[in-house]
């Protein structure tokens, strides 16, 4: 297999766009890494270390030229909720385990690309995926109230512990953190909403202007530090972050638990890769170019060993950050080296300014940062077109809730898959007939058309495989038992594009049936395919005297003179 990736064939005059766009995504990166990382548990520099080696070590492979690979939300609460179960959140053990899980993370890419399990992502409805991430955000934001309301609420596990906790304990939430958080909010989500056009009337160059529009979460972090050294709020702040790189180290997988982290690590590969495939495939459809879809699971893979080696954890493409590093102007993966290079010189130089950071305004960024991937709409659309489906999404959403994201999300795989079966073991079967003068047949129960009362023409709009065989026969035994002087049946295969034993053993039974009846069986439109697999048996020879037709109006006009 040839690789490729954005820096082949680089060209000079994408530089200055590339080094503009690396550095407002480096911006953006600071505080949202910090943020996620206590998301996930662990202490802030992980967030840092997560988005340093990972950027760089995808860009080496990814075929996105803008997709911003690093700490991600809901990968963030994943790692939290695996792990929690093995280490107490922030203790070294934690640490040590969050890393072999991005290690193991990475492996799951790698078995992933090895199968080729690109072309198989579709098996994953969007009312899983939506309703995933749509109740993983709401978990994502009842974490964020404990540094809302500056209460110290505990890990009950109960998902709505928070919400009661804080109810119970009114009287002890610390009025500063909540000031700070309701302040931050307005101000942040102000600045995104309104920041950008108001720039834009301004005499400022433009490029100016694109960065201060991104600016919005760093210049509340600053605010924030400014308003807690100034005033001596008593709020939690972030405290000390070590400085300098992190020491390059491979995780120890011999010294911890990590079989019991092998399921976790692969649901959150599966997220991590459908998120960062649906973010590169959205910005891909407007700089009109296509992703290579199997290369991003190496990408992936190489990016989380990156991260394991360097003292992170799982990494995946964040929506926020590419579309802050598509709007930017990148033109390859050379504005991830630069945000890279950035946020390595943060740092080394630069982690004592985030000490007296507040918590309560990290939350706020990561509130804000998840808010619009809760789609409730999904869910009522899905309903109103199938009830089916909007039955998958409210039992995933739900399960996610109640159960965690690993089991709400297989769950939600496993529904899709019996509903899909289900569906498809009960195909749309329709006698037909012929429409008008025309080469035209359409269902004798929705048009005015024209029969033959000595042949029943039935077409199957479905494979035939062994979910749904006896259906076709028990529907044509049904029809012929309401029409005693049918003496030909034609089966019109225009829809089957694939038939099974089963399918075949219900042919052959069919046809035994009917001989019995001393009633013809007739093929009519089976496909190329589908009569290869008929043509290693002894079924075309059985069916004689009946034929096989080309078309179903050749049938109806031999058999019934129509």
């Amino acid at each position: 297999m040839k690789l490729s990736n954005t820096l082949q064939g680089y060209q000079k005059d994408w530089l200055s766009a590339d080094i503009s766009a690396g550095l407002i995504v480096a911006i953006v990166i600071v505080p949202q890494a910090i943020a996620y990382a206590m998301l996930a548990g662990l202490p802030p520099q992980s967030g840092l270390y997560a988005a340093l080696l990972p950027a760089i070590f995808y860009a080496l492979a990814g075929t996105s030229p803008t997709l911003a690979v690093g700490p991600v939300a809901v990968v963030s609460l994943m790692t939290l909720e695996s792990v929690k179960a093995f280490a107490a959140p922030g203790s070294d053990d934690f640490i040590a385990l969050s890393a072999t899980l991005a290690l193991l993370v990475a492996a799951f890419y790698l078995l992933y690309f090895m199968v080729d399990l690109g072309r198989w992502t579709t098996f994953i409805s969007h009312s899983v995926i939506s309703a995933f991430t749509s109740a993983a955000a709401i978990l994502i934001l009842l974490n964020q109230i404990k540094y809302f309301t500056g209460l110290s609420i505990p890990r009950s596990g109960h998902v709505w512990e928070p919400l009661t906790y804080s109810a119970s304990h009114s009287s002890e939430i610390v009025p500063q953190a909540l000031m700070i958080s309701v302040l931050g909010l307005l101000l942040l989500w102000g600045w995104q909403r309104y920041a950008a056009r108001l720039l834009a009337r301004s005499a400022l160059p433009k490029s100016v202007t694109n960065i201060l529009a991104k600016a919005g979460p760093l210049l509340l972090v600053g605010g924030g530090i400014i308003a807690t050294q100034a005033g001596q709020l008593p709020v939690s702040t972030v405290g000390h972050i070590p400085g300098g790189l992190p020491s390059l180290q491979f995780p120890a997988l011999f010294s911890h638990d990590w079989q019991g982290l092998l399921p976790s690590a692969a649901v959150i590969a599966l997220i991590g890769y459908l998120e960062s495939l649906s973010v590169g495939n959205s910005m891909a459809r407007a700089q009109g170019i296509r992703l290579q879809a199997n290369q991003e699971l190496l990408a992936l893979a190489l990016a989380n060993a990156a991260s394991a080696i360097s003292r992170g954890y799982p990494v995946a493409g964040g929506f926020g950050r590419s579309m802050v590093n598509f709007s930017a102007g990148a033109r390859s993966q050379m504005s991830s080296i630069v945000m890279a290079s950035t946020l390595a010189l943060v740092c080394l130089f630069a982690t004592d300014w985030f000490a007296t950071l507040p918590h309560a305004i990290l939350g706020v960024i990561v509130a804000l940062a998840v808010w619009p991937l809760i789609r409730f709409q999904d869910g009522w659309h899905a309903w109103r077109f199938r009830k089916s489906d909007g039955l998958v999404w409210l039992a995933t959403f739900t399960a996610v809730l109640l159960m965690g994201a690993e089991q709400g999300i297989l769950l939600g795989m496993m529904l899709s898959l019996a509903l899909y079966l289900k569906r498809t073991s009960e195909p749309h079967i329709a006698e037909i007939g012929r429409f008008a003068d025309s080469d035209h047949f359409r269902n004798v129960l929705r048009h005015q058309v024209t029969t033959c009362p000595e042949v029943l023409m039935v077409r199957i709009d479905e494979n035939l495989y062994f979910a749904n065989s006896q259906f076709l026969l028990d529907y044509i035994a049904q029809r012929l038992q309401d029409k005693p002087q049918v003496r030909h049946v034609v089966l019109v295969g225009s829809a089957i594009n694939y038939i099974d034993f089963s399918g075949f053993e219900a042919l052959s039974h069919l046809l035994s049936e009917l001989h019995d009846k001393q009633i013809e069986l007739h093929l009519a439109e089976f496909k190329g395919p589908v009569m290869d697999q008929i043509n290693k048996t002894d079924l075309l020879e059985r069916l004689q005297p009946g034929r096989v037709f080309f078309t179903a109006s050749e049938a109806l006009r031999h058999l019934g003179n129509v």
